[in-house]
Protein backbone atom coordinates (compact mmCIF):
# COMPACT_ATOMS: atom_id res chain seq x y z
CA UNK A 1 0.00 0.00 0.00
CA UNK A 2 0.90 3.62 -0.14
CA UNK A 3 0.40 5.95 2.17
CA UNK A 4 0.77 9.76 2.47
CA UNK A 5 0.91 11.22 6.04
CA UNK A 6 -0.11 14.57 5.93
CA UNK A 7 0.85 17.86 8.27
CA UNK A 8 -1.21 20.68 7.98
CA UNK A 9 0.56 23.85 10.05
CA UNK A 10 -1.12 27.28 8.80
CA UNK A 11 0.77 30.18 9.89
CA UNK A 12 -1.34 33.58 11.56
CA UNK A 13 -2.90 31.88 14.38
CA UNK A 14 -5.12 34.11 15.99
CA UNK A 15 -6.04 32.49 19.27
CA UNK A 16 -2.32 31.39 19.72
CA UNK A 17 0.04 33.02 17.81
CA UNK A 18 2.46 31.05 16.02
CA UNK A 19 1.10 27.90 18.21
CA UNK A 20 2.28 25.85 15.71
CA UNK A 21 6.16 26.36 16.66
CA UNK A 22 5.52 27.52 19.97
CA UNK A 23 8.02 25.73 22.35
CA UNK A 24 6.23 23.44 24.58
CA UNK A 25 8.30 21.41 27.03
CA UNK A 26 11.59 22.22 25.19
CA UNK A 27 10.75 21.02 21.97
CA UNK A 28 8.39 23.09 18.97
CA UNK A 29 4.60 22.22 18.95
CA UNK A 30 5.36 21.27 15.42
CA UNK A 31 8.06 18.84 16.03
CA UNK A 32 5.60 16.16 18.37
CA UNK A 33 3.61 15.62 15.59
CA UNK A 34 6.65 14.92 12.95
CA UNK A 35 8.22 12.16 15.47
CA UNK A 36 4.21 10.52 15.58
CA UNK A 37 4.56 10.55 11.93
CA UNK A 38 7.70 9.68 11.78
CA UNK A 39 7.00 6.79 14.36
CA UNK A 40 4.49 5.41 12.63
CA UNK A 41 5.86 5.43 9.03
CA UNK A 42 8.32 3.23 10.27
CA UNK A 43 6.02 0.75 12.33
CA UNK A 44 3.78 0.72 9.12
CA UNK A 45 6.69 0.09 6.81
CA UNK A 46 7.97 -2.92 8.10
CA UNK A 47 4.92 -4.59 6.49
CA UNK A 48 6.17 -3.57 3.16
CA UNK A 49 4.13 -0.31 2.66
CA UNK A 50 5.50 2.82 1.24
CA UNK A 51 4.92 6.05 2.87
CA UNK A 52 5.90 9.32 2.34
CA UNK A 53 5.32 12.56 4.80
CA UNK A 54 4.56 16.10 3.78
CA UNK A 55 4.08 19.07 5.20
CA UNK A 56 1.37 21.71 4.11
CA UNK A 57 1.75 25.18 5.45
CA UNK A 58 2.16 28.51 4.10
CA UNK A 59 4.50 30.14 6.61
CA UNK A 60 8.34 30.48 5.46
CA UNK A 61 9.08 30.34 9.61
CA UNK A 62 6.51 26.81 9.39
CA UNK A 63 9.12 25.11 7.15
CA UNK A 64 12.13 26.10 8.37
CA UNK A 65 11.49 24.90 11.91
CA UNK A 66 10.04 21.46 10.50
CA UNK A 67 13.52 20.99 8.66
CA UNK A 68 15.36 21.63 11.71
CA UNK A 69 12.71 19.08 13.21
CA UNK A 70 13.82 16.73 10.34
CA UNK A 71 10.83 16.78 7.98
CA UNK A 72 12.04 18.87 4.76
CA UNK A 73 8.92 20.26 2.50
CA UNK A 74 9.67 22.60 -0.89
CA UNK A 75 5.74 22.58 -1.21
CA UNK A 76 3.72 25.99 -0.04
CA UNK A 77 0.07 26.09 0.94
CA UNK A 78 -1.27 28.72 -1.93
CA UNK A 79 -3.03 31.37 -0.94
CA UNK A 80 -6.22 30.22 -1.62
CA UNK A 81 -6.21 27.42 0.91
CA UNK A 82 -4.71 29.81 3.38
CA UNK A 83 -7.40 31.38 4.78
CA UNK A 84 -8.71 31.05 8.66
CA UNK A 85 -12.07 29.91 6.63
CA UNK A 86 -10.88 27.58 4.49
CA UNK A 87 -11.65 23.91 5.11
CA UNK A 88 -8.66 21.43 6.50
CA UNK A 89 -9.87 18.75 3.79
CA UNK A 90 -9.59 21.18 1.13
CA UNK A 91 -5.72 21.72 2.06
CA UNK A 92 -5.34 18.23 2.54
CA UNK A 93 -6.66 17.23 -1.54
CA UNK A 94 -4.29 19.61 -2.48
CA UNK A 95 -1.25 18.69 -0.82
CA UNK A 96 -2.59 15.22 -1.66
CA UNK A 97 -2.20 16.12 -5.34
CA UNK A 98 0.73 17.50 -5.06
CA UNK A 99 2.14 14.24 -3.45
CA UNK A 100 1.42 12.13 -6.17
CA UNK A 101 2.56 14.56 -8.88
CA UNK A 102 6.05 14.30 -7.45
CA UNK A 103 6.10 10.78 -6.00
CA UNK A 104 4.35 9.40 -9.34
CA UNK A 105 2.21 7.14 -7.57
CA UNK A 106 -1.27 6.49 -5.64
CA UNK A 107 -1.79 7.07 -2.31
CA UNK A 108 -4.81 4.17 -0.97
CA UNK A 109 -4.60 6.07 2.39
CA UNK A 110 -4.00 9.39 3.96
CA UNK A 111 -2.98 10.02 7.60
CA UNK A 112 -3.43 13.63 8.91
CA UNK A 113 -2.01 14.12 11.97
CA UNK A 114 -3.24 17.28 13.51
CA UNK A 115 -0.57 19.43 15.25
CA UNK A 116 -2.06 21.49 17.63
CA UNK A 117 -3.95 18.38 19.02
CA UNK A 118 -0.24 15.93 19.62
CA UNK A 119 -1.62 13.52 23.00
CA UNK A 120 -1.52 10.65 21.01
CA UNK A 121 0.47 7.18 20.53
CA UNK A 122 1.62 5.27 17.88
CA UNK A 123 -0.43 2.44 19.26
CA UNK A 124 -3.71 5.35 18.49
CA UNK A 125 -2.85 5.68 15.00
CA UNK A 126 -1.68 1.74 14.62
CA UNK A 127 -4.78 0.56 16.01
CA UNK A 128 -7.11 2.54 14.08
CA UNK A 129 -5.50 2.28 10.79
CA UNK A 130 -6.12 -1.42 11.56
CA UNK A 131 -9.91 -0.87 11.70
CA UNK A 132 -10.68 1.44 9.25
CA UNK A 133 -8.14 -1.41 7.10
CA UNK A 134 -11.06 -3.96 8.65
CA UNK A 135 -14.23 -2.62 7.45
CA UNK A 136 -13.95 -1.85 3.83
CA UNK A 137 -17.27 -0.15 3.31
CA UNK A 138 -16.01 2.88 5.84
CA UNK A 139 -14.10 5.20 4.19
CA UNK A 140 -12.54 7.30 6.78
CA UNK A 141 -12.21 6.74 11.27
CA UNK A 142 -10.87 9.70 13.07
CA UNK A 143 -9.90 10.28 17.05
CA UNK A 144 -12.44 11.09 19.25
CA UNK A 145 -12.68 11.15 23.19
CA UNK A 146 -15.46 10.16 26.02
CA UNK A 147 -17.54 13.49 26.11
CA UNK A 148 -18.16 14.91 29.51
CA UNK A 149 -21.22 16.33 28.11
CA UNK A 150 -24.32 14.59 26.44
CA UNK A 151 -26.48 16.55 24.28
CA UNK A 152 -29.57 14.24 25.01
CA UNK A 153 -29.30 15.29 28.93
CA UNK A 154 -27.38 18.94 29.62
CA UNK A 155 -26.58 20.63 26.08
CA UNK A 156 -28.70 23.00 25.25
CA UNK A 157 -28.83 25.84 22.22
CA UNK A 158 -30.98 28.87 21.23
CA UNK A 159 -34.11 28.15 19.20
CA UNK A 160 -35.78 30.69 16.73
CA UNK A 161 -38.36 32.03 19.45
CA UNK A 162 -34.97 32.87 21.71
CA UNK A 163 -35.86 30.30 24.63
CA UNK A 164 -33.31 27.52 25.12
CA UNK A 165 -33.76 23.73 25.11
CA UNK A 166 -31.78 20.60 25.13
CA UNK A 167 -30.18 20.12 21.74
CA UNK A 168 -31.37 16.51 21.83
CA UNK A 169 -35.34 16.20 22.70
CA UNK A 170 -35.83 14.84 25.65
CA UNK A 171 -37.38 11.15 25.78
CA UNK A 172 -38.90 9.09 28.74
CA UNK A 173 -36.20 6.86 27.77
CA UNK A 174 -33.65 9.34 28.82
CA UNK A 175 -34.48 10.72 32.28
CA UNK A 176 -30.56 10.94 33.29
CA UNK A 177 -27.20 10.92 32.28
CA UNK A 178 -26.30 7.54 32.82
CA UNK A 179 -29.48 6.90 30.32
CA UNK A 180 -28.60 9.06 27.67
CA UNK A 181 -27.09 7.61 24.42
CA UNK A 182 -23.24 7.73 24.86
CA UNK A 183 -21.51 10.39 22.68
CA UNK A 184 -18.31 11.30 22.45
CA UNK A 185 -16.00 14.92 21.65
CA UNK A 186 -14.07 14.92 18.41
CA UNK A 187 -10.56 15.35 19.88
CA UNK A 188 -9.14 16.51 16.31
CA UNK A 189 -5.69 14.24 17.02
CA UNK A 190 -6.22 12.24 13.86
CA UNK A 191 -8.09 11.73 10.77
CA UNK A 192 -6.94 8.56 8.39
CA UNK A 193 -8.76 8.85 5.11
CA UNK A 194 -9.34 5.62 1.84
CA UNK A 195 -8.08 7.30 -1.54
CA UNK A 196 -12.24 7.04 -1.98
CA UNK A 197 -13.10 9.48 0.68
CA UNK A 198 -11.28 12.04 -1.87
CA UNK A 199 -12.03 10.64 -4.77
CA UNK A 200 -15.87 11.34 -3.72
CA UNK A 201 -14.91 14.84 -3.48
CA UNK A 202 -16.13 14.93 0.05
CA UNK A 203 -15.84 18.02 2.07
CA UNK A 204 -16.55 16.96 5.50
CA UNK A 205 -15.02 14.19 7.64
CA UNK A 206 -18.06 13.24 9.16
CA UNK A 207 -19.71 10.92 6.50
CA UNK A 208 -22.26 7.98 6.72
CA UNK A 209 -19.71 5.67 6.65
CA UNK A 210 -17.40 7.24 9.47
CA UNK A 211 -15.72 4.94 12.21
CA UNK A 212 -14.07 6.16 15.36
CA UNK A 213 -11.04 5.75 17.62
CA UNK A 214 -11.99 6.15 21.09
CA UNK A 215 -8.79 7.66 23.15
CA UNK A 216 -8.62 5.61 26.56
CA UNK A 217 -6.01 8.49 27.83
CA UNK A 218 -6.17 12.26 28.24
CA UNK A 219 -6.57 14.07 24.23
CA UNK A 220 -7.62 17.67 23.53
CA UNK A 221 -7.00 20.29 21.28
CA UNK A 222 -4.43 23.50 22.21
CA UNK A 223 -7.09 26.39 21.31
CA UNK A 224 -6.17 28.78 24.02
CA UNK A 225 -3.32 29.90 25.65
CA UNK A 226 -4.49 28.12 28.72
CA UNK A 227 -4.15 24.76 26.82
CA UNK A 228 -0.10 25.31 26.28
CA UNK A 229 0.48 25.85 30.05
CA UNK A 230 -1.81 22.87 31.64
CA UNK A 231 0.23 20.84 28.97
CA UNK A 232 3.42 22.30 29.65
CA UNK A 233 2.69 20.96 33.60
CA UNK A 234 1.56 18.23 32.53
CA UNK A 235 4.56 16.72 30.56
CA UNK A 236 7.22 19.05 33.00
CA UNK A 237 5.69 17.18 36.04
CA UNK A 238 5.48 13.66 34.64
CA UNK A 239 1.66 13.52 35.12
CA UNK A 240 1.14 11.90 31.78
CA UNK A 241 0.81 8.22 32.01
CA UNK A 242 1.72 7.46 28.60
CA UNK A 243 4.53 8.62 25.73
CA UNK A 244 3.99 10.64 22.72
Amino acid sequence: MNILITICARGGSKGIPGKNIRPLAGKPLIGYTIDAARKFSESISSSGNIVDIELSTDSAEITAVADACGLHSSYIRPDSLAGDTVGKIDAIADILRHSESIHNRRFDFVVDLDVTSPLRTTSDICEAFSMLQADHKAINIFSVSPASRNPYFNMVERQPDGYYRQVKPLTSAVMSRQTAPVVYDMNASFYIYRREFFDLGLRGAITPRSLVYVMQHLCFDLDHPVDFDFLQYLMESGKLDFEI
